[in-house]
């Protein structure tokens, strides 16, 4: 037996374990990549949360002014704690489609509507007021005419940006007012406001006349898992190299196998 048939298996094991090895290398750069990922986005989702509390505990703001709203961001004002006052148009309110679950365990979820109403500012511009949420059978403004305010009120509350549109959900029917998404823009836009805020301010839990709508519905707490995700993700690119090792140890095992058994 001469040394070169003594290489020639150790050559074909790693021949052998090339491919397996990229597809290795490759599977555990994209999990690391994904751990990496949900550590950002844990990042990313605590300093969101800091700033909600922050925002909710602080006292109010003042509006943006019209003159910056075209550029305004939403990073830049989501969640900020402003005072404005106005006078409603109730006669241009908009009800968009939702769901109300009771605090206590075992309640009923209610079926309704949100009611978003132009707050109209003293210089004239305008801004969708979340007013909160009423059932359906409080939908016709007749069934709650005490929750109707006239005249100048104040409205604290929290700014919140468009609603983005998800693949499943109807299309928004305006002449019957049915909306599914809140998109301020296209609702003043439809209503004839032409100085309308690109926002929309969710008030807060200060009670209506009448009890409706039931205001201070803006979702404040987050889910944030991101670290027991990222956990998961490194674990798995770390037994992509455990099973890499057993498997190359067996490959190389059967090489040597067949080297002695050639000799």
């Amino acid at each position: 037996m001469t040394i070169d048939d003594a290489v020639k298996p150790a050559r074909r094991g790693a021949r052998s374990l090339l491919w397996p090895a990229l597809a290795t290398l490759a599977g555990f750069a994209v999990l690391m990549g994904l751990g990496f990922w949900q550590i950002e986005r844990m990042g990313a989702k605590q300093r969101l949360i800091h700033r909600v509390e922050q925002s909710v505990r602080g006292a109010p703001q003042v509006l943006p002014p019209e003159s910056a709203w075209a550029t305004l961001r939403p990073k830049s004002y989501e969640y900020r704690k402003v005072r404005v006052e106005g006078r409603f148009l109730h006669d241009k309110e908009i009800h968009v489609h939702g769901l109300l679950s009771p605090e206590r365990p075992g309640g009923q979820v209610l079926q309704g509507v949100y009611v978003l109403t132009p707050l109209q500012l003293d210089d004239g511009a305008v801004i969708y007021v979340n007013r909160g949420f009423v059932p359906t059978e409080k939908t016709d403004q007749a069934a709650r005419r005490e929750g109707l305010p006239e005249g100048r009120v104040a409205v604290t509350g929290l700014l919140r940006a468009p609603e983005p549109r998800g693949w499943f959900l109807p299309d928004d029917d305006p002449a019957k007012n049915s909306w599914f998404v809140r998109d301020p823009l296209k609702m003043a836009r439809l209503a004839g406001l032409t100085r309308a805020a690109p926002f929309v301010l969710d008030a807060d839990a200060t009670p209506n006349q009448g009890g409706w709508p039931l205001g201070g519905q803006t979702r404040l707490t987050f889910p944030n898992d991101h670290l027991q995700y990222a956990i998961t993700w490194f674990a798995l690119a770390a037994g992509l190299l455990v099973v890499f090792a057993f498997f190359a140890r067996q490959q190389t095992a059967r090489g040597h196998e067949d080297g002695g058994a050639s000799a």
